[in-house]
């Protein structure tokens, strides 16, 4: 449109220009016409062609809940290279920040016939190192970045159009044959099925739904033809391992699990199963991806109801598994090796005695199985049209309720799956949503907020996060809370139903154990009396006589707990969560707030010691004195080590010398600002926002000012005051 205005302008001004402009502006007229020819011819060829400009690939992970999962503009899902980049982004982690990682990479997968043509476009496949750009069956590329939103009102990244409380929005295309912005043909991709894909990756921080995220594909036909007898689904290596711990790399890395189907929750289920792998002791968890369903045509999918398919004169679509190993060239499990074998596999399933065969993924030895599950056939798509597919990757913990299978091996049960079948029921019924019969059918009764239509990733909700200010002291702590929780309401039961609060702590070095948050330990419960719901013991203990406003603080806190008894400079785990009664009738377990809402770090220690007089009592001083070593809450690095200056002023400098008078480390401390800043430690086994510290005490990591080891020793230190400059001076010895 700017090309048409510009003429428009020179014509207006043609009537008083000189004679010598108007030749300029006819060579200019002259110029704009061809330009408007190429426009012309390039509009001809995108709307033919499709062609998207470049978008710069990019992922990112989830964090709001305790899967870490890494999703990635160009639609796979996972990073290949975490075994061999353990200190980047999770690829399926669980417990997200424990190096237990549950998949290779995935992908979805469309197959449809066009014109009596078989076309099948993905987003992954199988692939020894993963994604390529332009590598053969990597055939979707970016139209968007990853849009992140929340609904979390408190979050920068809050939106009202979010649907989680962490919610990744990507749209991509099968439409280009080449690399967008190079002239590299996408290997093997000359038929695209056109598709415009719009991605809603779903993550919430509750302690019920924090092992699930869900994935809600919008898939658009953007070509100019109907798609016959769609299939849709997902490819997947999915793979267990811990990879802080094993070192076993290649194809040994991947052989060492097995894969079962659980029909009732549509879903394809991945373990660590070889006894003799050397991270097998450091795996208790499985990792799963389930079918949740599918939106077509104002008909729900639902594989246990296919009346609702039949009814209307339809074809009922099918819930199909399948599998094969990598490289295989012996039946029956062989990959696909182009589009009409792809699009066999997600039309049929695996059989299941090849499915429970001895050299199957059942039972057979463990091996490096691939998964895909599919879901079809859907009669069609028109031009412009659009179906919903919907499904999630989910973990549990895997109980150790074992059959021994073979000298090495072992196999699940279902009681080892307990956990995990309580989270599938937990995703599904997040996915549906109001949807309460599963049938998609919209009735006044099933709607719950009364907004006139079926509302689907519906989670009931838990109390809100009391707020919460810890106070850290010599040997204690003492925790203060508010009670905004107790006027929350349920959006389903449109209730308030506070119950009571529940405090948790951890115990000396657990925050060295690979996920610090699984090691809480419940010290304190107190809940509301004259019901049926908890202790009925009231809150009189916890209740302070009146409210405390803090300083620089608007927060009232009504409650107070302290703990006592406990040790100086080791980090405790403190949360604080509030939990409602349930509801029967609608058959909701009582709830509790977020683990990770109200998660602190707290380190006991002394408290600040202004120098006020040069031959003050109270003297600065050094723990553990000697260092013999390493001390026993230090990490496993020469990184992550700390040695305390305690009694320290408000403002201070810390001065570190050789006997010789050499200065080997300077350093301040600010007390009000100081969280463990300058120490590796902090970074890598605590969490430096959510630490809470007395304001006396520093942690030197034992490192130069150069960041050399200091050698066995002893050491000499001065601190000053910088309010008074009173210095007092000491000595502690490193021992090895």
């Amino acid at each position: 449109m700017d090309f048409f205005f510009y003429d428009f302008y020179i014509e207006q001004k043609k009537i008083t220009v000189t004679y010598y402009l108007n030749l300029h502006i006819c060579m200019l007229e002259n110029m704009l016409k061809i330009i408007k020819i190429k426009i012309f011819i390039l509009c001809l060829i995108l709307n033919s062609t499709y062609i998207y400009s470049q978008v710069l690939n990019e992922g990112k992970f989830t964090s709001a809940s305790r899967l870490g999962l890494t999703v990635n503009n160009f639609g796979t899902i996972g990073r290949p290279n975490v075994r061999t980049n353990t200190s980047g982004p999770p690829s399926m982690a669980y417990p997200r920040g424990s190096g237990v990682e549950h998949l290779f990479e995935a992908g979805l997968w469309i197959g449809a016939y066009v014109n009596g043509q078989v076309r099948v476009s993905s987003s992954s496949a199988e692939s020894s190192s993963g994604y390529s750009s332009g590598a053969g069956n990597f055939e979707f590329t970016a139209l968007s970045k990853v849009l992140e939103r929340s609904n979390l009102t408190k979050s920068a990244n809050y939106s009202n159009s979010a649907i989680s409380h962490q919610d990744f929005v990507i749209k991509m295309t099968d439409s280009n044959t080449i690399i967008p912005g190079t002239t590299i043909p996408i290997n093997g991709h000359s038929n695209p099925l056109k598709a415009v894909v719009k991605l809603e990756v779903l993550n919430w921080n509750y302690s019920y739904a924090d092992y699930f995220v869900i994935l809600n594909y919008i898939i658009t036909n953007k070509s100019k033809e109907r798609w016959d007898s769609i299939y849709v689904g997902n490819f997947s290596d999915l793979v267990v391992r811990n990879v802080n711990v094993t070192r076993e790399t290649g194809s040994l890395f991947f052989q060492r699990g097995r894969n079962f189907v659980d029909k009732k929750n549509n879903a394809i289920v991945a373990y660590m199963a070889a006894k003799s792998a050397d991270d097998y002791n450091f795996i208790s968890s499985y990792g799963a991806m389930q079918f949740l369903g599918v939106d077509w045509n104002g008909l729900f999918f639902n594989p246990s109801k296919p009346e609702i398919f039949t009814n209307k004169g339809f074809t009922a679509p099918t819930y199909n598994a399948n599998f094969w190993t990598f490289g295989s060239t012996t039946p029956p499990f062989i990959g696909p090796n182009d589009e009409l074998t792809r699009y066999n596999k997600m039309a049929i399933g695996i059989d299941s005695n090849d499915l429970n065969s001895s050299g199957g993924p059942t039972y057979g030895a463990p091996s490096n199985w691939l998964q895909l599950m599919s879901v079809g056939p859907f009669r069609s798509l028109e031009p412009d049209s659009s179906m919903t597919y919907t499904m999630a990757f989910v973990s549990a913990k895997q109980l150790r309720d074992f059959v021994q299978n073979q000298s090495q091996s072992i196999l699940s049960t279902d009681g080892s799956q307990a956990e995990l079948k309580e989270h599938f029921n937990r995703s599904r019924s997040t996915y549906l949503g109001e949807d309460a019969d599963e049938t998609g059918i919209y009735s006044v009764e099933k709607d719950l907020n009364q907004n006139g239509k079926l509302d689907r990733f519906v989670l009931p909700e838990p109390p809100a996060d009391p707020k919460v200010k810890i106070i850290a002291g010599n040997k204690k702590l003492t925790i203060y809370w508010s009670n905004n929780a107790e006027t929350s309401v349920d959006p389903i039961t449109r209730e308030k139903d506070f119950e009571g609060y529940k405090i948790y702590s951890s115990k000396i070095g657990d925050d060295l154990k690979p996920n610090f948050t699984d090691a809480r330990n419940l010290i304190g419960t107190w809940d509301s009396t004259g019901n049926d719901v908890g202790n009925n013991n009231g809150f009189d203990l916890i209740r302070l006589p009146q409210p405390i406003i803090f300083e620089g603080d608007t927060t009232k806190y009504y409650y107070s707990y302290t703990i006592n008894n406990i040790s100086n400079g080791w980090q405790y785990l403190i949360i604080v969560t509030a939990f409602d009664k349930g509801n029967k009738k609608l058959n909701l377990e009582s709830l509790e707030s977020s683990f990770s809402g109200n998660d602190f770090r707290v380190f006991a220690g002394s408290e600040t010691n202004n120098f006020t007089k040069e031959d003050q009592d109270t003297k600065v001083g050094v723990y553990p004195n000697p260092y013999n070593t390493s001390a026993a809450w230090d990490g496993t690095t020469s990184r992550t080590r700390k040695l305390y200056f305690y009694n320290l002023p408000q403002n201070c400098e810390i001065t570190i010398y050789t006997t010789s008078g050499d200065v080997i480390s300077n350093f301040k401390h600010h007390s009000d600002a100081y969280n463990g800043e300058g120490n590796a430690w902090f970074d890598r086994l605590s969490d430096r926002e959510k630490t809470v510290m007395t304001g006396g005490e520093h942690a030197w990591d034992l490192l130069s000012d150069s960041k050399n080891q200091i050698t066995q020793g002893i050491y000499m230190y001065s601190v000053k005051d910088l309010a008074t400059d009173i210095v007092q001076t000491g000595n502690f010895a490193v021992i090895k």
